[in-house]
């Protein structure tokens, strides 16, 4: 996958894409997977890198939703319960079968707990991944060393996916990209091209990097940018009434001797009746999340101190060790697309998490709301409005089998590089040709710089942000440890790129700026 090849690409051709997808995140890589599966021609762009915003800042789970099967969205459940299965089946080297225990303090909570995961068992029908179960005191406490024993009757454990958000979002674009689809990051819409009559034919697009304007004419347009899709819709129609309402989640990272085991902590209600979880996730510890309703969406969302607090301390009341902020390791935040519910007041954490798909009077298509677990499965209904629109006979889709870029049917690749799948051996072959390209880009981790000369020459970033944000993952890991590899990371792409000093010394100055924000303010070090 090459930057400027599809840059070639879009000046060269003459007639229309049959699609033209904006936004580069979970939603818009699933349509333009789905649509590729169909035979249809693809091109995609996004106006910062793939899985920029709310993509690459999840709880890092790929689950059909226990909190949504005890509000009786039943429907939902067997969606994403049968997509988890798929995910883990398309792309196991960035997904993994992951153990959650649930503490019960009462009676009525066994009882609950316990029949409601069994139901959760069977509701995954031949995608179950593990059976649920009873687990005394004792082996609760066997499993999480570090949870308070105090009060507690014992815990249910049960099974649900693990991901790494950004690193399936990037492989999916390397998946279209394969298959004849033309993925374009820093690409931002500037103004969507309109025939005689109305209706939507083109996008006109500027390059963030290059900095030239292009026009991309095309069949049909999908917009599936996220949080940001009202701002397409009222690029469309200035009078388009707002259908997002975007909620924050907030994470904190700690080192994983907060939880001790290599079970996952599931919390089904805190003190917001939230649920809350501790989940093992690249050596580290995730905890999160929290639900805030954000009047305007931002590209960097920052977590808020009331967030940051509200974890600490819902975490106090379970773990022996009880976190302070001096511990964080990184605090990130992420965006929801929910739909706007149809009544007013309505709670964030009560609105459903389906996916709606719109068409505006201009045959504009907007995919709103919906979850990273169900992504392939908003494409799927994606294109099947647009076959709908345009009265197109295409085939069925086969998104849901094929095999994610990364996929092998060798051994699973094990250590560091076990998340590239198949792509490893490439990385390695770069380190015999070229043994400096060996060398840690930190003390403290084994991320190499042929890692880094590896995402340049095949995986479009273009910043030192892409690579230790949404590549390596370290800014999510390890803010400090982020800062501190930025300058290695921008010598490497500097000559990689045939860039000068100037951009080599502004990458390290912007990236260490914006690392800051993932940090507890009193722990910087710049």
């Amino acid at each position: 996958m090459q930057r400027s090849r599809s840059i070639n690409e879009i000046k060269s051709k003459t007639d229309p894409w049959d699609l033209a997808v904006i936004g580069g995140g979970a939603s818009g890589l699933g349509v333009a997977l789905d649509a590729l599966s169909r035979g249809m021609s693809v091109v995609l762009v996004e106006k910062a890198d793939f899985a920029k915003g709310t993509s690459s800042r999840s709880t890092k789970l790929l689950h059909g939703g226990v909190r949504y099967l005890a509000q009786g969205d039943v429907t939902l459940v067997l969606e994403a319960l049968k997509e988890r299965g798929l995910i883990m089946k398309n792309a196991p080297h960035v997904s993994r079968k992951q153990s959650f225990i649930i503490p019960i303090y009462t009676r009525w909570e066994k009882l609950k707990y316990g029949v409601g995961l069994k139901l959760y068992d069977l509701m995954a029908g031949s995608y179950r991944i593990g059976n649920s179960q009873w687990l005394s005191k004792k082996e609760v406490v066997q499993r999480i060393p570090a949870f308070k024993a105090e009060g507690l009757k014992g815990g249910v454990i049960y099974y649900d996916g693990q991901f790494d958000d950004a690193r399936l979002a990037l492989n999916v674009a390397q998946t279209c990209s394969g298959m004849g689809g033309c993925m374009l990051n820093y690409m931002k819409v500037t103004r969507l091209t309109k025939d005689g009559k109305g209706v939507i034919n083109g996008i006109e697009v500027k390059d963030q990097i290059g900095q030239g304007y292009y026009h991309i004419k095309a069949k049909a347009v999908v917009n599936a940018t996220g949080v940001f899709a009202d701002k397409i819709l009222q690029m469309d129609n200035p009078e388009a009434t707002l259908s997002i309402m975007p909620s924050q989640g907030a994470h904190l990272v700690l080192d994983l001797s907060f939880l001790g085991g290599k079970d996952a902590l599931m919390i089904p209600e805190t003190s917001d009746g939230r649920v809350l979880f501790g989940i093992p996730w690249h050596g580290k510890l995730v905890l999160g999340t929290t639900d805030t309703v954000i009047k305007e969406p931002k590209m960097e969302p920052e977590a808020l101190e009331q967030e940051i607090d509200f974890i600490l301390g819902n975490c106090a009341r379970y773990l022996v060790r009880q976190p302070t902020r001096k511990d964080v390791l990184a605090v990130y935040a992420g965006l929801r697309p929910l739909a706007t519910p149809k009544e007013k007041g309505a709670k964030t954490k009560e609105i459903s998490r389906s996916h709606k798909v719109f068409v505006s009077d201009s045959h504009l298509i907007s995919i709103i709301g919906g979850k990273w677990t169900t992504f392939r499965k908003m494409g799927e209904d994606t294109v099947d409005a647009l076959v709908r629109l345009k009265t197109l006979h295409l085939d069925k889709s086969t998104s849901a089998s094929i095999r994610i870029h990364g996929y092998s049917d060798s051994a699973t690749e094990e250590g560091h590089l076990a998340i590239y799948g198949s792509d490893a051996t490439g990385i390695r072959s770069l380190i015999v040709q070229h043994p400096a390209l060996g060398a840690q880009l930190h003390a403290h981790y084994s991320n190499t710089k042929a890692e880094v000369v590896w995402q340049v020459q095949h995986e479009m970033a273009l910043k030192v942000e892409d690579v230790l944000a949404r590549r390596l993952r370290i800014l999510f890991l390890d803010a400090q440890a982020a800062i501190e590899m930025a300058p290695a990371v921008a010598a490497i792409m500097r000559e990689e790129l045939g860039l000068g000093e100037d951009w080599e010394k502004a990458e390290v100055h912007a990236f260490q700026q914006l690392a800051a924000k993932y940090l507890i303010k009193e722990s910087i070090t710049l």
